[in-house]
């Protein structure tokens, strides 16, 4: 029989999936996006000047948050199991939950965001975090921590 899909996975899954689409979307509306978000008037005036790194950044960040987002649904059942599951599903929880909490050390090395930025950034990756947490631990018997 199988296992009932773990529910705080899947919305953890939606949640790094909405992220990835948000940062996705700051390349397509642009600097004002970019803005509103709070990244920082530097990078809204690199993307408006057609600079790569904006762009490089926000794909990585984005295609990092889609895998997290497969991890989860591995996780939750839904597709199939991907390697080192239970590891990969408890370094994305402590990255979420560590950005969440230790933001103040982080924001010296990026001054050019808002610290609208840094109170909302923080607070959604916590809640994410926590998601995955209890959604983690509510699966962890089951997942396995090799390779499938």
């Amino acid at each position: 029989m199988a296992s009932p899909t773990n529910k705080l996975l899947v919305v953890g899954a939606a949640l790094s999936g909405i992220a990835a689409l948000m940062h996705l979307a700051c390349l397509v509306v642009g600097a004002p996006l970019f803005r509103l978000l709070g990244a920082g008037e530097q990078m809204a005036q690199l993307h408006l000047a057609g600079h790569w790194y904006p762009t490089v950044v926000t794909l990585g960040i984005s295609g990092i948050l889609a895998a997290w987002s497969a991890y989860a649904l591995s996780g939750a059942d839904l597709i199939l199991k991907l390697p080192l599951l239970r590891t990969a599903l408890s370094a994305i929880t402590a990255i979420y939950i560590l950005r969440g909490v230790a933001f103040v050390p982080v924001m010296a090395h990026f001054p050019g965001n808002s610290m609208t930025f840094w109170v909302v950034s923080s607070s959604i990756c916590l809640l994410i975090g926590i998601v995955h947490f209890v959604g983690l631990r509510q699966s962890w018997g089951r997942l396995s921590g090799g390779a499938a």
